[in-house]
């Protein structure tokens, strides 16, 4: 009885075995099928409802500032203002004032102009003066050049008609004018010869500065008390037209 009891246990075994292996088989030909790739976990959700990615995150670096903390804390941001490249200092917003001899306006005085005297062909009997602005900035000539013949009494007489509209302003190196009528209408004056010839500069006020130009005249000048001097002029045609 026990040997026929091992027996029918060892018989059912193996069918046991033979119908797992028809099970495996299908029972065709179709073969083993791949399980697939595992389904990709389910993205969490945080309060606002948006999904977030539950892979892990590498956290960003930040490179270590260089130097002492007081020095990061003091240094200046760097770059370039109105779309620059960065590596400028940042603009200060202090601009530099225009230099002074750029704006500087005075009177025409020996101490910032040349004056020279030449004899003229016409009018006859008439000499021009020409003043040149030798300095850096603006000159103003006002009103007449004041004259002393050598050996005069008085001043020689300004043309008070040929006062222009506005003062002659010179820049560096423009020159201004004035005519020199020597004598009036023949044998109504006497004459007198000179060789020397002293011009005063007028200031705004109308008086004068006290130091003249010295200039030489030209050979046989001669001159009465009805001439005269015409204000400053801008051009040479103007200073000699009276």
């Amino acid at each position: 009885m026990r040997t026929n009891r091992i027996r029918t246990t060892a018989l059912a075994a193996t069918a046991l075995v033979a119908a797992l292996s028809l099970t495996a088989c299908g029972g065709g030909n179709e073969g083993t099928k791949s399980a697939g790739p595992a389904p990709a976990p389910a993205a969490a959700s945080n309060t606002d409802g948006k999904a977030e990615s539950t892979a892990p995150q590498t956290p960003e670096t930040t490179a270590p500032p260089t130097g002492t903390p007081a020095e990061n804390a003091s240094t200046p941001a760097r770059g370039k203002h109105a779309g620059g490249n960065g590596n400028e200092t940042a603009h200060s917003g202090t601009e530099k004032a225009a230099p002074a001899s750029a704006t500087a306006r005075t009177a025409c005085t020996t101490a910032n102009t040349t004056v020279t005297v030449t004899k003229v062909t016409r009018p006859i009997n008439h000499l021009l003066l020409t003043l040149k602005n030798n300095g850096s900035g603006l000159c103003d000539a006002y009103y007449a050049p004041r004259l002393g013949f050598d050996g005069a009494q008085s001043v020689f007489p300004i043309l008070e008609d040929s006062k222009p509209q506005a003062v002659v302003t010179l820049a560096p190196g423009e020159e201004a004018y004035a005519g020199i009528g020597l004598t009036g209408e023949p044998g109504q004056g006497t004459l007198h010869k000179s060789k020397n010839l002293s011009v005063h500069f007028a200031k705004r006020n109308g008086s004068t500065y006290d130091t003249p130009a010295k200039l030489k005249l030209p050979a046989e000048t001669y001159w009465d008390d009805n001439g005269f001097v015409t204000y400053w002029q801008s051009d040479r045609a103007t200073a000699l037209t009276f």
